[in-house]
């Protein structure tokens, strides 16, 4: 059977072999090729079953066509669009992902780090986690483009895109009070990583711009190896013994869906006996009445922000990583529990 040649996809598409090359090179937005067009083409393409010499590929332009994507968790709603929308993303300049989840272990991410390297990636968007400096500072000398996505390491030169995590706690500590809550309490986990601590300190904050007492007992850390079971007794305990408690903010949508149990199981009305708020939205917080008020954050803006900035690193002869931080902007939805 004849292998299928770019020649034969440019005359099924209509176009000339060399606006099919650019496409299939992932140089449709270099061309200023339409995106109707790029998937015109992308589609016979794949509908035909064109295969390029994927090795022949990497002699002759030094590249792989890969990006390593490293993420906390493939588990979670947020990880998991950000890493479909990753993939369509690098798909238009014609990368194709290589997806991992480090769990937030630092000995699972470098291993995982050491073996993507082995297979010539041409760059990384890393969700890191702390221990990895060592495999990550590896990339860097070897000159691998690094881009981090939601989570921040200290002291290093890289592109970090992520939302304001501080304002978006801010948002919804001040939605709670103008609603009149007072004793509000805040479940999060214990980890060293900039964001959850940005978010910790912007709870604290509000209250303290507020002239609210800042009690400890309100805030309640669980250990990042928590399992679901222990998770749901503590906050169960947690809510038990906090007589006066009438609103709590939840740092992630993971803890927001068991503390929505550990509400649930007290026999406490929401949000009547007991108001709610969590950051990072959820399908079940949409659907649960009287449905979960949030902080959304823009999944897809993150992906594609993270994502463009890779490959405008690795598309360029000589580029330098410097720390560019890109923080965009959060929603607060307001539904029935606060």
């Amino acid at each position: 059977m004849k292998k299928t040649s770019l020649k034969d996809i440019a005359k099924l598409t209509g176009v000339s072999p060399s606006t099919v090359s650019f496409v299939l090179n992932g140089k449709a937005k270099e061309m200023r090729i339409s995106e109707e067009l790029t998937n015109k083409i992308i589609t016979i393409a794949q509908e035909v079953g064109y295969q390029p010499n994927q090795v022949a590929v990497s002699l002759r332009t030094g590249k792989s066509k890969m990006l390593g994507v490293l993420v906390e968790t493939i588990t979670s709603d947020f990880f998991s669009s950000l890493a479909k929308t990753i993939e369509n993303e690098a798909g238009q300049y014609g990368y194709k992902v290589v997806l991992s989840s480090t769990d937030n272990d630092s000995q699972k991410g470098s291993e995982i780090i050491s073996m993507l390297s082995q297979r010539q990636i041409d760059g990384y968007l890393i969700t890191p986690a702390l221990g990895m400096e060592n495999a990550i500072n590896d990339l860097i000398n070897h000159k691998k483009p690094v881009v981090f996505v939601d989570s921040n390491l200290p002291d290093f030169s890289v592109p970090y895109v992520a939302v304001d995590n501080f304002s978006g706690v801010q948002m919804g500590m001040n939605h709670l009070i103008e609603k009149g809550r007072k004793n509000i309490g805040f479940v999060t986990i214990d980890i060293e990583l900039e964001h959850m601590q940005q978010r910790t300190k912007a709870y604290i904050n509000t209250l303290k711009e507020n002239q609210i007492e800042l009690r400890e007992e309100l805030i309640l850390q669980l250990p990042y190896d928590y399992n679901k079971e222990g998770a749901l007794t503590m906050i169960q305990n947690w809510i038990g013994n906090l007589t006066d408690l009438d609103a709590i903010f939840f740092a992630t949508n993971y803890l927001g869906i068991i503390g929505l149990e550990s509400i649930l199981n007290l026999g406490l009305r929401i949000p009547q006996d007991i108001a709610m708020i969590c950051f990072d939205d959820h399908d079940l917080f949409r659907l649960y009445p009287p449905g979960i008020t949030c902080i959304q954050q823009p999944v897809e803006d993150i992906a594609k922000t993270a994502t463009n900035i890779l490959m405008e690193m690795i598309e360029s002869t000589n580029y330098s990583s410097t720390a560019i931080q890109k923080r965009l902007p959060l929603k607060l939805i307001i539904r029935g529990s606060a």
